[in-house]
């Protein structure tokens, strides 16, 4: 997946499947800025300690004890910037070839490292850097520094041709599986319009297929001595850990490594731009997207820091400028955002819009001219400075809980030492935030966006194949010397007898769960979480998707989704102003079997955020034009949804796995339909909330820095006297289905789709079920993880997929299983018969669990466990699941016992709940190619539906490939 602009990520996707069904079913959250901001730089820090090897390698140490896990975190000094013509994607391509083994290590890197329980393990490439990262278990980090040093040390011996045309088979499905996206092409039009041809940063990350396929191994090594040195790397080492463990272990691991030759960084140009230029393309997307977008100041630059701010101040949250104007005011976008791109050359500022279907784009263009040009001329006022650096520091805190991963400690301590060569500039950042006046930012707007924008705009249409650029040319490059400067140090290392893998790891130490009850009949459990001063809470309550069936689907989501759109004497602007001037998240949701109201409080300000949260959870308002505005703008993404091969599988799937009338027969969403939507009335909402969200049967999950003595007192305070008539509603547990008596597919068409999306579903017993914890851990040797059999065939094996996973969603009834892969579309038909032999194979016991597939998936379960309660939100989900599921407050050391006696008998036998002659396969793609490869396969009965599951026509042999959709 493409995780930003700049940014192509990686070879691992264990998280894919989630990150990729949260987005089709709507489940994404915003991310906090890549470099969080605080206007209290004395209140929050990041001490550490720096040492550099003689070889050149820069080692930074941050010590939280919080857990017993370290964050190891190497990010080497280059990037697309760095590659001549003919060389582009040379930096990704070598990302991806770094986790395809070393010479003392022959096969994937990940095996070892799932082995001993590694977290967050992962890698990305963007323009200016290449950076690896996993969290390990405190015992198991000598297996974490081997592994990453082999590769730094070690890796050319294991490069040879076939892994090379593997790993470039695999990137060509990585930029396929982003181009296939609505609006996915944009990037790429975008990066080479905003900076000129020779321009460090005129190309993209991914590179052009033909520059990778001209490549020859010989370029291939080049390249990697010249950039995978020690003196271009930095290591990060956070957690439980001090300097004179690291500066011993690392000296131990890569002080042997030669350095490579100092290349030298391009130099800073932001490639200010002078004139106003526009474009427009064409997508099949279903509404006018319109980006704006600047050239601005590099990484580290004080203007940047101020450019944030007006960014936030004016399309950065619900209570900004454009949002105000265009989303409440003038009604005229369904969203609208503005935010900071950073990059060590020079940054983006962008603002985007997606204009509402009927609404002239060219008005939405002149309304966010005027508020940008009010912005710039008069400034921000001081409320809305004030309220920005509060939301900055709200962030800043909550992301130090995390010591590595995306953007957590080890992250910001990299980034700073990467791009500016001082590993707490995050401190200068946070300095120039709580400094900026009025007309600082004032300046920093003028300077930079009053000329020299790019106006891209986006139209429904027929989406066009973006053509690869032709293979360059390189330069004669002749590898420069090693700067005598840098020396080696005697290793004891022994790396014939391969990664070190230990016997001894930490215990799990899940916090006691402390209980109390309201006066309002709310059960209340706390988990105490005192690294950071931030109090978490989730109500519990039931209803959910479940309670839609018979009425109007999209219920309970809509409903709790207008919970934060005004409440008590606030409307909707005034109630998110006030949630952002208090540095609190709060919101509400619904999902299958209940729905939830959720808070994130600074300690500092917890007994404010409380009443605020209260007022909400209590007296949501439901004005009707706030209604109206979510409802045009909630049915706009229900087309988004649709326009998504995965949004469009998860919207067809659940109806065909449970039928018609069951409660979970629906969009995985829960978003509803556009008819169901569009017949929503207030007297709906309210009757939703007087049922459902209400004290009794209900509970309040807390978890974070406070103690049952401190919270309860003021839980009694907000919501002690919240009173309710009658008893609780409660519903029936789902109905069983029967599966189907012999396999299905069906298709939906997606013209001029470069993928096909597979889709494989069943149904499974109960979350409830005795047999859940062997199911799941059936599922994980199958295609839970970045090693089990899917993902090693679709992938490593016939590169023809980008990632194939598989896994089970949790349900009080039975709950979905499905397997996925999104695969080049000529491979459709060897891909879906792929599919299919290996859940067959597996659930039929002809290939049955092996010893060390349930080895594996053991250790990577049991050791990784501490790591997964790193965070207060990991904490809370599990709590969650105690109370949706009725589990024991000793769970997740129950299910840690029973996962440490599974069998690969018993683990064959829990592979028995897949029942291969009952599959419901749905595909995703142009039918034009694939509809006749995919009938010859004799799976089943071929259906052709639309993206609401609709019957339609057979058009495949009447339409040309890349001919416009029917209409039906």
């Amino acid at each position: 997946m493409i995780l930003a602009r700049k940014r192509a990520a990686t070879p691992f996707a264990a998280g894919t499947l989630a990150i990729a069904l949260s987005v089709a079913i709507g489940g994404a959250f915003a991310p906090a800025p890549a470099l969080a901001k605080s206007p209290t730089a004395s209140a929050v820090d990041i001490p550490y300690e720096t040492f550099t090897l003689p070889n050149g390698l820069r080692v930074i140490v941050h010590t939280d004890r919080k857990a017993p896990i370290v964050a190891v975190n190497l990010w080497y000094h280059v990037g697309s910037k760095d590659e001549p013509s003919g060389r582009s994607g040379f930096a990704h391509l070598f990302e991806h070839l770094m986790f395809n083994g070393s010479e003392n290590h022959k096969g994937d890197f990940f095996p070892p490292l799932e082995t001993v329980g590694a977290t967050d393990l992962n890698g990305t490439t963007n323009t200016d850097r290449t950076n690896y990262f996993e969290n390990v278990p405190t015992t198991a980090l000598d297996t974490a520094l081997w592994m990453e040093s082999d590769r730094m040390g070690h890796l050319l011996g294991a490069i040879d041709q076939a892994t090379l045309d593997e790993q470039r088979g695999v990137v060509q499905n990585e930029k396929r599986q982003g181009q296939n996206q609505p609006y996915g092409q944009v990037w790429e039009v975008l990066q080479k319009t905003m900076y000129p041809a020779g321009h460090p940063y005129h190309h993209t990350t991914i590179g052009s297929m033909n520059d990778l396929n001209a490549a020859k191994l010989e370029d291939v090594k080049t390249w990697f001595r010249t950039w995978y040195g020690p003196n271009n790397a930095v290591l990060v080492l956070a957690g439980d850990i001090d300097v004179a463990t690291a500066k011993q272990k690392v000296a131990e691991f890569f002080g042997d490594i030669p350095a490579g030759p100092t290349m030298a960084q391009p130099k800073i140009d932001p490639a200010k731009r002078t004139e106003t230029t526009r474009a427009t393309m064409e997508d099949k997307v279903p509404q006018t997207r319109v980006y704006r977008v600047w050239n601005v100041a590099q990484y580290g630059a004080e203007d940047l820091e101020r450019l944030q701010l007006l960014a936030q101040v004016l399309g950065g949250s619900k209570a900004s400028r454009l949002d105000k104007r265009l989303l409440f005011d003038d009604k005229s976008v369904d969203s609208v955002s503005a935010y900071v791109d950073a990059s060590q050359l020079g940054s983006n500022f962008l603002i985007q819009a997606d204009v509402k279907q009927g609404v002239d784009a060219a008005k939405v263009e002149a309304a966010i001219d005027e508020e940008l040009k009010r912005l710039i001329a008069e400034g921000p006022t001081a409320a809305e400075l004030d309220q920005a650096r509060t939301v900055f520091k709200a962030g800043f805190v909550r992301g130090i809980e995390r010591i590595g991963g995306f953007g957590g400690k080890a992250d910001a301590l990299a980034e700073c030492a990467i791009y500016t060569g001082n590993p707490g500039c995050f401190r200068d950042s946070l300095k120039t935030i709580e400094t900026a006046s009025i007309a600082d930012v004032q300046k920093a707007g003028k300077d930079w966006l009053s000329q020299g924008d790019h106006v891209l705009t986006v139209n429904p249409g027929v989406r066009k194949e973006l053509a690869e650029d032709p293979a360059g040319t390189p330069a004669p490059f002749d590898l420069p010397k090693v700067d005598a400067k840098y020396t080696t140090t005697a290793s004891t290392v022994d790396r014939s007898k391969g990664v070190p893998i230990t016997e001894d790891f930490p215990s799990l130490k899940f916090p006691s769960l402390q209980r109390a009850t309201l006066s309002n009949g709310t059960k209340v459990i706390l988990a105490e979480r005192h690294d950071i001063p931030v109090v978490q809470m989730s109500y519990m309550f039931g209803g959910g998707y479940a309670s839609d069936q018979g009425g109007k689907l999209g219920t309970s989501s809509f409903s709790m989704g207008m919970l934060d759109e005004g409440a008590g004497d606030m409307d909707a602007l005034a109630f998110g102003n006030r949630a952002e001037a208090l540095g609190a998240n709060m919101g509400a949701s619904a999902s299958l079997d209940g729905a939830t109201a959720y808070m994130s409080a600074l300690k500092e300000k917890l007994d404010p955020s409380l009443e605020l949260f209260s007022t909400m959870v209590r007296n949501p308002r439901f004005d009707q034009k706030e209604i109206d505005r979510v409802k045009a703008t909630w049915i706009a993404g229900i087309k988004q949804e649709k326009a998504k091969p995965a949004g469009a599988a998860m919207r067809v799937l659940p109806p065909l796995l449970y039928g018609e009338g069951h409660p979970y027969s629906m969009p995985f969403s829960g978003s509803g339909t556009e008819s169901s939507i569009g017949s929503l009335t207030r007297e709906d909402l309210t009757k939703y909330h007087d049922t459902w969200v209400r004290p009794d049967n209900a509970t309040l999950v807390i978890v974070g820095d406070t103690t049952l003595a401190q919270i309860q007192p003021l839980l009694e305070k907000r919501f002690g006297d919240w009173k309710v008539e009658g008893a609780a509603p409660k519903l029936d547990t789902p109905a069983q289905v029967a599966l189907p008596k012999q396999a299905r597919v069906f298709l939906i068409d997606q013209p001029g789709a470069v993928q096909a999306n597979l889709y494989v579903g069943q149904l499974l017993p109960s979350s409830k079920d005795k047999g859940a914890i062997k199911v799941d851990f059936a599922n994980g040797v199958l295609g839970g993880e970045f090693s089990s059999r899917l993902n090693m065939n679709l992938r490593e094996d016939k590169h023809w997929a980008y990632g194939a996973y598989s896994m089970a969603s949790s349900a009080l009834g039975q709950r979905p299983w499905m397997a996925f892969a999104p695969v080049q579309i000529d491979k459709t038909a060897e891909s879906l018969a792929e599919l299919r032999r290996e859940i067959t194979e597996y659930a039929d016991g002809k290939a049955p669990a092996r010893e060390d597939e349930v080895t594996r998936i053991r250790n990577t379960e049991i050791r990784g466990m501490p790591g997964s309660y790193e965070t207060a939100g990991a904490v809370m989900s599990t709590i969650g699941g105690i109370v949706r599921y009725d589990r024991p407050d000793d769970y997740v050391t129950r299910r840690m016992a029973e996962i440490e006696t599974l069998t690969p008998a018993q683990v064959a036998e829990a592979a028995k709940s897949i029942d291969p002659a009952a599959l419901t396969y749905v595909v995703v793609g142009d039918l034009s190619k694939i509809e006749q490869p995919v009938r010859a396969l004799n799976i089943g009965a071929v259906s052709i539906v639309d993206a609401d599951g609709k019957p339609v026509q057979n058009v495949a042999s009447a339409s040309p490939a890349n001919a416009p959709a029917v209409s039906k």
